[in-house]
């Protein structure tokens, strides 16, 4: 499956980038995440589907502030797990909203949130 964008009313949803346009590296690293691979892996989840994610942005600067993930289960539900830079825990409890929504409507899933990662 191709990455699907999704708005979230005060914040932009969209695939993790690491190109000459955006490199959300950076804020990865401020997420503690490290992996120099993880925007690579984080795609081919996508082709196979099995992980969705994204990076919630700041709709004017395309910063990522948050990063949220989808993981079908066989049971018929999805695993909700995200976490946010400081300072931006709104802008990811607006992007999980939004995220159970596209699981519920696009995928056929039922949404099982877990707590935040921090």
């Amino acid at each position: 499956m191709e990455p699907i964008e999704i708005n979230a009313g005060g914040w932009y949803l969209r695939a993790l980038r690491a190109d000459e346009r955006i490199d959300d590296r950076p804020a990865l690293v401020d997420g503690g995440i490290t992996d120099p691979d993880y925007v690579v892996r984080r795609a081919l989840e996508w082709d196979d589907e099995t992980h969705f994610s994204w990076a919630v942005c700041v709709p004017t600067t395309a910063e990522m502030v948050a990063e949220i993930g989808a993981t079908p289960e066989g049971d018929g539900t999805a695993v909700i797990s995200g976490w946010a830079r400081d300072g931006y825990d709104t802008a990811l409890a607006d992007g999980r909203t939004a995220v159970r929504r596209f699981v519920q409507g696009a995928l056929g899933l039922e949404p099982r949130d877990i707590p935040v990662d921090r």
